[in-house]
């Protein structure tokens, strides 16, 4: 890949290492233009292997560059473009700690050296070029590729790993990274760590007779007049069901429910408070009243037709 500007100037070794800090040689180092030169390389870069891999945005820029703890390798050609050269291509690595699948289906978590992004000049490649950045990334992590991760490999980039290095096949995974066989046999016991398996959800009870007596407990204790009837049947072993649903020891029952649930104690009579019994009594007061005069009324009416037949009083 060409630029309008000296690749030379800007990296001085064949294949330059990049970070975060973006400094190919001490000649870009404080000098703005040379730099901005530098951003402009990784940018085009990353543009034209996004659209080699048919991919919709570049996963690599200076940007992306700088804010992450990823290592680029590029390889350029001295020779080539009049003597100011050209970019051959580049390779970017980085770790990523990641939940892996093995042959039995266990699921292993591991931090390998991952290969993120890797492209060759379109009219470059088929010249060696790809083993020799390859290669040297390997040379210099002392690391070898079979215990390396994948991201997303292009069926080329496939075909290459098996040319070069036999990694095949790969151990199918639910992510996008791809991983080849003995990867997880070469590695030690601190390297790979089997994740436990989650433990399953409990039982979703539904809402149990308990619960319904602490809602119906929860109702009877609201001051009057807001207190629903009091209800018959009710006893006081929902008084105690109650006390042991909350979280409250038997020793602590309410006196009175205790003095009921002893021998000899009347179990269908259940604690009020007085101004409930009160209230009770004036309701009871006012039904027979009502009830009373609705008899009356009755009386009076059935002795109508005959008071309508009598004379009144004084007169003949």
């Amino acid at each position: 890949m060409e630029f309008p500007f000296d690749i030379n100037q800007l990296f001085s070794e064949r294949v330059s290492i990049l970070d975060q800090t973006i400094v190919a040689g001490r000649k870009a180092a404080g000098r703005p233009h040379l730099q901005a030169h530098i951003d402009t390389v990784i940018d085009e870069l990353g543009k034209a292997s996004a659209k080699a891999q048919q991919l919709p945005a570049s996963i690599t820029s200076a940007s992306k560059l700088q804010s992450q703890k990823h290592q680029l390798y590029l390889l350029k050609n001295r020779e080539m473009n009049g003597g100011r050269g050209v970019v051959v291509g580049f390779l970017k690595v980085g770790y990523k700690k990641l939940f892996l699948l093995d042959r039995q289906g266990e699921h292993v978590e591991a931090e390998p050296l991952c290969v993120l992004d890797f492209y060759i000049a379109e009219n470059l490649q088929r010249y060696g070029y790809g083993l020799e950045l390859f290669d040297f990334m390997l040379q210099h992590k002392k690391l070898e590729p079979l215990l390396m991760a994948y991201d997303r490999p292009s069926p080329k980039f496939l075909s290459f790993l098996a040319k070069h290095y036999c990694l095949t096949p790969s151990v199918p995974q639910a992510n996008n990274f791809v991983v080849f066989e003995g990867f997880f046999l070469n590695r030690s016991a601190g390297q790979l760590r089997k994740v436990p398996l989650r433990k399953p959800d409990g039982e979703i009870k539904p809402y149990s007779l308990m619960e319904r007596e602490v809602v119906h407990q929860e109702q009877r204790a609201r001051p009057w007049p807001f207190a629903p009837p009091h209800s018959p049947q009710r006893s006081v072993s929902s008084q105690l069901s109650h006390s042991l649903s909350v979280g409250s020891s038997p020793s602590r029952l309410p006196p009175r429910a205790a003095a009921a649930l002893a021998p000899g104690g009347n179990r269908d009579q259940s604690p009020q408070s007085p101004l409930i019994e009160r209230c009770r009594e004036r309701r009871t007061s006012q039904q027979g009243r009502a009830g009373r005069c609705s008899l009356y009324s009755w009386h009076m009416d059935s002795r109508a037709p005959g008071l309508l037949d009598r004379p009144l009083p004084g007169k003949v």
